[in-house]
């Protein structure tokens, strides 16, 4: 529409005018949801904006399946046959673990192992139910971390360093690809209580707080306590809307004065995802709504509830669930290995169950799944029947996610004590998921305190066997 010069715009013409400025307005809003207005480098405006990996992913999303207090590898996923021929005596020197003042008798293990699937790989006979998807499993048998001590270990395994000091791997995860779904978190953790060291194993750091784990008390599965005041029963959406926006104002105010303020950036990320989530968290957490033969497929219990949930987290586009098995550290069996039988009874069917399902509704090949704890357990006795600690040869097995199955990788020594071929560091195993998932390990940093962090730090080895 043209006009004289000098001749005044009519309000006919200024209504016309400002209203073409309305679509770029909303593709601006787009745009910005989708991080498509961020700098290179910058934290986007929307940071849970599912963003594109540095290179094709194999994986979309992550299940992390945490043993809390340490598995026996020579229980489980590694069988020792030569430990029935030392035991009761100390391990040779060319055998035992150097760091070890205290060597102990060999205790064989009291569970029998068989060949399982295709592949015939060996696993125990506390793991039936997982023994028959072992076609689908790549068993790690050679980790090994830095400290035969729980809140180290801990440490190390979710976050990469011993000390908690650095965001952990769901933290990194998140702020790499963002996620799918703007209604739930990015980065799931679902656990009955509080491990060892507590919520610094999903924890943020100095990443922004919106990278935090949101930690779910899976005690109970009722939608309507899982996640507690999810739905305002007095203000309706729009209302409720108005609030926030003041308090998110008032909140960014507070924080542009004082400079970065992480604990306040989660609070400000917190009650926006809270907001949203009133629309779809309860859906998400209700497995209720499974059928029967689903919730057969998994079991019962704490874990198998967990499990489920997972799935349906994962199939809702949450990048990152990690489900603890138990409260504290269940699998810390010092006393009494054969308390293994009771864990094993608990979760192995859960997990394989897991398994089946992803692989079944066609989400197995785009979800990496993770088994393990922060360590194994010693060939040695603790006492008469118990092991302890031992961080220098143990398991952990990955399913799914461009992972090869029915493949064991790397080995320990013939009695279990240290990891000597094929070795895979805690650093190189958090450099394999990052590569799974489209993430270059030495590329995903963030500037921190004068200097670009890692999650790998100055370390890590991609394990390109272990890749389909």
């Amino acid at each position: 529409m043209s006009r004289s010069p000098g001749r005044p715009m009519t309000r006919r013409e200024a209504l016309s005018r400002i209203g073409g400025g309305f679509g770029a307005l909303g593709l601006a809003g787009a745009f910005a949801d989708a991080g498509l207005l961020a700098s290179e480098g910058s934290v986007p405006s929307n940071p849970l904006g599912a963003r594109p990996p540095h290179f094709p992913a194999r994986a979309r999303r992550v299940i992390f399946l945490f043993m809390n207090g340490g598995p026996s590898h020579v229980d489980t996923f590694d069988p020792k046959p030569l430990l029935k021929q030392y035991a009761g005596k100390d391990a040779p020197d060319s055998l035992s673990d150097p760091r070890r003042k205290k060597k102990g008798g060999i205790l064989p293990s009291p569970f029998t192992f068989a060949k399982y699937g295709q592949s015939g790989i060996e696993v125990s006979e506390l793991f039936p139910e997982v023994a028959s998807c072992v076609d689908d499993l790549c068993v790690i048998r050679s980790m090994h971390t830095d400290n035969p001590n729980h809140e180290p270990s801990l440490l190390m395994m979710n976050s990469g360093n011993m000390q908690p000091i650095r965001p952990s791997l769901g933290s990194w995860l998140t702020f790499g690809l963002g996620s799918e779904n703007q209604n739930l978190p990015g980065f799931v953790v679902l656990c009955p209580g509080k491990p060892v060291v507590g919520p610094q194993l999903w924890g943020n750091s100095f990443l922004p707080g919106v990278y935090q784990g949101t930690h779910i008390n899976n005690k109970s599965v009722d939608p309507e306590t899982i996640i507690r005041d999810i739905r305002n029963r007095h203000l309706p959406p729009a209302a409720q809307r108005e609030q926030i926006d003041l308090l998110q104002r008032l909140n960014q105010a507070h924080l542009d004065e004082r400079g970065r303020d992480e604990p306040l950036e989660a609070r400000i990320a917190s009650l926006e995802i809270a907001f949203r989530m009133q629309f779809e968290a309860r859906e998400a957490f209700d497995i209720g709504k499974e059928t029967p033969a689903t919730r057969a497929l998994y079991g019962d219990g704490e874990f198998a509830n967990a499990c489920l949930i997972a799935r349906r987290l994962a199939e809702r586009g949450v990048r990152v669930t990690q489900v603890y098995y138990g409260d504290g550290q269940p699998w810390d069996d010092h006393a009494d290995i054969l308390n293994h039988r009771k864990h094993a009874q608990k979760s192995d069917r859960a997990v394989a169950g897991l398994l089946k399902d992803l692989k079944a509704r066609g989400l197995l090949d785009e979800t990496l799944v993770l088994w393990g704890g922060e360590f194994g357990r010693t060939p040695t006795s603790q006492g008469a029947k118990g092991r302890d600690h031992h961080s220098t040869g143990f398991s952990m097995w990955m399913a799914g996610g461009g992972v090869r199955g029915g493949m064991v990788h790397g080995a320990t020594d013939e009695l279990g004590f240290n990891a000597v071929s094929n070795r895979m560091h805690v650093h190189d195993l958090h450099a394999t998921i990052l590569h799974l998932m489209g993430l270059d390990h030495e590329k995903l940093t963030f500037r921190y305190s004068g200097r670009d962090f890692r999650l790998t730090d100055v370390h890590g080895q991609v394990a390109t066997d272990v890749l389909a």
